[in-house]
């Protein structure tokens, strides 16, 4: 049997609290003497303002008005790339509270505390702001430079398309998209003894918030506790602090009292940081016979009115390496201009560069079979890393360490029955529908090599304690990271009694991102195991009456011989053993994978319809196969509401919000997602000591090119922007361009 529960469908623990209803979200806590808070915010896209809070103040009920005045300083911005002139860029910092000048519609620009939320939500409609606009910038292509960033060898690339027997060239957009998780945002602030201070709020990592915050506050880390309870849904959006923490806790810290703050759904819209959002240009020359030489992309990426924690890095490193995807390509070099716009800051969103990547790479590959005449199947077996190559230095610098992405792709297009189509085709348009097949072969880096810590520790009534620093946000690491302790001490799953969410109880911790979770946090459990089966083979040895190195342990078992004892026998004897140590992996991993899709669309009205959708990954060793499924599908749903529904649209001329609530904003629902076939090829990855990739952003990377490629070969189009609405589809059909 394979070591740590490898490869075990355990069904997930928490999924009877959530069904059940006693889930424990931020909104549900609520504390003795609690005031309220309602934020006011900014109708102008760009303007100076006047803001008068004297009737707010005196408002009823109310406690507490803070405003820009307060001088409440900017949420921090880490990374800013080197332009290609060498200099670097100061980027431009998102206030807490807005003084003198509003950058987007709904920045905050007062933080309104009373007694009850009612009263606040009077008090706030008091606060006047009077506004001198100013010019605004509502459109991508038309923001102000924020930095000017390349990767690669322009020379090379140059002289390999000057050398190239064929240039296929594109123009395509990445949407803008609101993550919509589906519990907003929301937190609960309060003092505690001795001057410290108590943050309760959904976050993908307590350390990362706690940090961010006390660089806005000016505080020690020991002076701040965060807290996540349970979380619906974090996608990237809830990684970093947000302004409304950092109001909340100032405002706790000088009531002496608790103050609550939850965003209702048109709020979040609003102030909830957004996903992708560029423009770019792409060009892949190739030689006589198809294969590809270089490869040069020019991309324009809205950060939105300021730079946000992660809103300069997602498309500049985050992305970019990975633009070459899974083929071996000479030369390449990549142009990314960074630009301000008065639009709602961009930040990280499920898959964080690599999605955008993908969809450039495979919307490309598939311009170029187009254009050749090629089988988009033929021209990605020609072009592709073969397995023999691996480790492979791709020339975004990234090394693979392993991947057989032909046996991969044969296996999706056996699955989908890619042979079979022509005849389906052939029987939807005597229907009068226009069917088409696409597919779509992605790579993402992930993992990280930070480093995550964790605490383990056994007590002889045969329990364990494990304590994480990452977070789960419905990926189900309440289940995955016991079920590892339970097999492998072979203990009952109920009897591991497992802690995240507190910086209080673990030093540190990465929180989850990047899909590192079980890339990490799983390693550094595996190392915890380890250690506490290395302190009690001593005690075991001594009752199976052997020398510590003839004893074996496998499945919760010591073994000498014909002799064995359980591991909860050793512990009864041994008294309690703890672990506590920080793994760091030695590399990236590199999951991969190959999407078909499927669909139809109704000549009369544009909709289109997914009819079958298949995908085969390479996400290395699984650990929970049911909760592997869950999260590639998730992931695909997101990736396919990118395609078809999703996108948070400005005014180009005034930067108004046109997508402020779900009536504007289209979510795929169950009926847009047909049942998915989904199967792994285990291919271990050599870098990592358990044989994972990681798999949790891996489905949404997928999708969207493997969508939009199907629904060109559909409408016999070369190409198609996001996103494919039914009316983008009609009118394309009538001749038009939308």
């Amino acid at each position: 049997m394979p070591r740590f529960g490898l490869g075990q469908s355990f069904t997930r623990v928490e999924d009877r609290r959530f069904l059940t209803g006693s889930g424990r979200f931020t909104d549900d806590i609520s504390l003795p003497g609690q005031a309220h808070a309602v934020v006011v915010r900014s109708l102008e896209a760009h303007a100076d303002i006047r803001l008068d809070v004297a009737a707010a103040r005196a408002a009823p009920g109310v406690l507490l008005v803070l405003t820009g005045a307060d001088d409440l300083g900017s949420l921090p911005c880490d990374f800013m790339p080197k332009n290609r002139d060498g200099s670097t860029s100061t980027p431009r910092l998102r206030p807490v509270l807005a003084y003198g000048r509003v950058r987007y519609v709904g920045e905050a620009v007062a933080f309104v505390v009373a007694e009850t939320l009612e009263q606040a939500r009077d008090a706030a409609e008091l606060a006047t702001v009077d506004a001198a606009p100013l010019p605004t910038i509502g459109a991508t292509a038309a923001g102000e430079t924020a930095f000017d960033w390349e990767m690669g060898d322009a020379a090379a690339v140059a002289a390999a398309f000057a050398a190239a027997a064929r240039v296929v060239e594109l123009d395509l957009v990445n949407n803008r998209l609101a993550p919509t998780a589906l519990e907003p945002r929301g937190c609960l602030a309060r003092p505690l003894e001795g001057g410290r201070l108590e943050l309760v709020a959904g976050s993908q990592g307590v350390h990362e918030v706690r940090d961010g915050l006390c660089r806005v506050l000016g505080l020690g880390h020991d002076r701040l506790q965060v807290i996540t309870p349970d979380v619906g849904g974090g996608f990237g959006l809830k990684i970093s602090p947000f302004p409304e923490e950092a109001m909340a806790l100032v405002a706790a810290r000088r009531l002496g009292r608790p103050v609550k703050w939850t965003a209702d759904r048109s709020e979040s819209f609003l102030s909830d940081t957004h996903g992708r959002d560029h423009v770019s240009h792409a060009r892949l020359a190739l030689d006589a016979d198809g294969r590809f030489l270089a490869l040069q992309v020019e991309t324009t990426a809205n950060l939105g009115a300021y730079a946000s924690h992660y809103g300069a890095f997602v498309p500049s490193f985050a992305g970019t390496a990975m633009l070459p995807g899974v083929y071996a390509i000479g030369a390449f070099h990549a142009r990314v201009t960074g630009v301000y716009t008065n639009t709602t800051p961009v930040d990280a969103y499920r898959g964080a560069g690599r999605p955008e990547a993908s969809y450039l790479i495979e919307r490309l590959v598939d311009v170029a079979a187009h254009d050749l005449g090629m089988a988009p199947e033929a021209l990605r077996r020609l072009n592709f890393i073969p397995p023999e190559a691996m480790p492979f230095r791709t020339i975004g610098g990234k090394t693979y360490d392993s991947g057989e992405f032909a046996r991969v792709m044969d296996a999706a297009l056996a699955r989908a029955d890619w042979a079979g189509f022509p005849a389906r085709r052939a029987e939807a348009a005597a229907r009068r529908r226009l069917r088409g097949i696409g597919l779509a072969y992605y790579i993402e880096v992930c993992g990280g090599t930070s480093g995550e810590d964790v605490e383990l520790a056994i007590t002889p009534e045969g329990g364990a304690l494990l304590v994480v620093g990452t977070q789960s946000t419905g990926q189900g690491h309440e289940t995955a990271f016991p079920q590892m302790v339970a097999a492998e001490l072979g203990l009952a799953l109920d009897k591991v009694r497992f802690l995240q969410g507190d910086s209080d109880r673990i030093a540190s911790g990465g929180g989850t991102g990047g899909s590192r979770s079980l890339s990490q946090q799983g390693g550094a459990i595996a190392q915890a195991l380890d250690a506490i089966i290395a302190a009690a083979r001593p005690t075991a040895a001594r009752l199976l009456q052997a020398e510590d190195g003839e004893v074996a342990f496998a499945a919760g078992r010591f073994t000498a011989g014909a002799r064995s004892v359980d591991f909860s026998e050793v512990v009864k004897d041994c008294g309690p053993l703890s672990s506590s140590l920080r793994f760091k992996p030695k590399a990236n991993t590199f999951p991969n994978g190959c999407h078909v899709c499927e669909v139809e669309v109704d000549p009369d009205t544009g909709e289109p319809e997914i009819l079958r959708y298949t995908i085969v990954d390479d996400v290395g060793v699984v650990l929970n196969p049911l909760l592997l499924k869950g999260q590639i599908v998730g992931g695909a749903v997101q990736g396919i509401g990118q395609a078809l529904l999703e996108h948070a649209r400005y005014d180009t001329d005034t930067a108004q919000p046109l997508t402020a609530s779900l009536v504007d904003y289209a979510l795929p629902r169950a009926t847009h997602i047909p049942p998915i076939d989904f199967t792994t090829v285990e291919i271990p990855c050599r870098a990592h000591p358990l044989g994972i990739k990681g798999a949790g952003e891996a489905g949404t990377i997928g999708a969207a090119p493997a969508v939009i490629n199907a629904l060109c070969d559909a409408l016999h189009l070369r190409h198609l922007d996001m996103p494919a609405t039914p009316l983008a589809l009609w009118t394309r059909l009538q001749g038009a361009t939308p």
